[in-house]
């Protein structure tokens, strides 16, 4: 186990209003709080989903552990082979190496705070999915980048069958 001591000599203070605001409905996402402005402790972000939109295809990091809280709504979770389903107020906490996804079921909408600890420099990693979908590069650059913001892309049949 190792013991991250973050470093950095100000509370962070991150105003809504100032918050920059990724994507748009179905599926938005604020930035708060990067690995940089936290002394390398955590990054994080608030993602919304609204009437069953995808959040995150399966994937997993290798450094660092993901905490989703559901501050409202349902989300479904692909964790390592199993797919839980949490509601307003549940915690779901993945360890680095375990494949997991996230997104609302259909018909449902989600609003989760997830947290990134040790922290990775993340908003670029979300800026460059707006630049995808708006088409400015090609979904495949993702693969290049995957060391950078230590996201590796998996497969789940568990989760394709439950999205399909």
């Amino acid at each position: 186990m190792s013991l991250i001591v973050p470093s950095f000599d100000e509370s962070v203070i991150v105003r809504s209003a100032e918050a920059e605001t990724i994507g748009a409905a179905p599926t938005t996402v604020r930035l708060l709080a990067d690995s940089g402005s936290t002394g390398g402790a955590l990054s994080t972000q608030r993602v919304s989903l609204l009437d069953g939109a995808d959040g995150a295809a399966p994937h997993r990091h290798s450094r660092s552990a993901e905490l989703f809280y559901l501050l409202d709504g349902t989300a479904q979770f692909l964790s390592g082979d199993q797919v839980v389903t949490a509601e307003r107020g549940d915690l779901v906490i993945v360890p680095p190496g375990l494949d997991h996804a996230f997104a609302a079921p259909p018909g449902e909408n989600a609003d989760i705070l997830i947290v990134i600890t040790p922290g990775i420099e993340r908003f670029e990693y979300f800026r460059h999915l707006e630049r995808i979908a708006y088409g400015k590069v090609p979904p495949e650059s993702l693969l290049d980048v995957q060391e950078l913001y230590d996201t590796y892309f998996t497969r789940s049949e568990v989760w394709n069958t439950l999205r399909a």
